[in-house]
């Protein structure tokens, strides 16, 4: 997963600034960018960086907060954040490598729900006189955070034509100050 998330988000940061240093170098947009290797330190000092100051509040709740994650669990929410990354990288995608990640997080919870009410209903099909669960009972019983999902898909919508909006406004700011 780690080697996916240097392959897919470092070449998203890394990007425009590689385009902005080739620009303002040669005054030229091209198809094709060498990429200066200290473009490339920049990178991935910026990305550790960020882990080291903002990652461990979103690792203890990716990691603990949204779903109980066993070895077993978590071994499959790498793999298949890692397959999913390679892939899109290979496909030239840049997807974000954290959205991926805490979607296979939410799989997993989410799986566990289905599969431990299927449990249940199969139990309660094989017993003589089935009890149901009340209301408050069976929604305490769910295993994904319903608040933590609520707000990272809120976050998800949110981010994209935020950054849009703030990327724009910057530009014509910039735009107007030097033209």
């Amino acid at each position: 997963l780690s080697f996916a998330h240097g392959a897919n988000d470092v070449a998203n940061a890394v990007g425009p600034l590689a385009a902005i240093v080739q620009a303002s170098g040669s005054g030229d947009f091209v198809h094709a960018v060498p990429i200066p290797s200290w473009v490339m330190v920049i990178g991935a000092f910026g990305i550790s960086f960020g882990l080291f100051l903002f990652g461990p509040k979103l690792i203890r709740m990716v990691g603990g907060q949204i779903t109980k994650l066993n070895p077993m669990r978590a071994y499959c929410v790498a793999l298949s954040a890692a397959i999913t990354v390679i892939v899109a990288s290979w496909l030239g995608l840049p997807v974000s490598s954290t959205h991926i990640a805490v979607g296979a997080v939410f799989g997993v919870g989410f799986f566990r729900e289905w599969d431990a009410e299927r449990r249940t209903r199969n139990a309660r099909l094989a017993m003589p006189n089935p009890t149901d669960f009340a209301p408050e009972e069976r929604r305490r019983r769910k295993l994904v955070r319903r608040s933590h999902f609520i707000t990272i898909v809120a976050a998800w919508l949110i981010t994209v034509p935020a950054a849009a909006i703030l990327s724009g406004t910057i530009f014509i700011l910039i735009n107007s100050a030097i033209g």
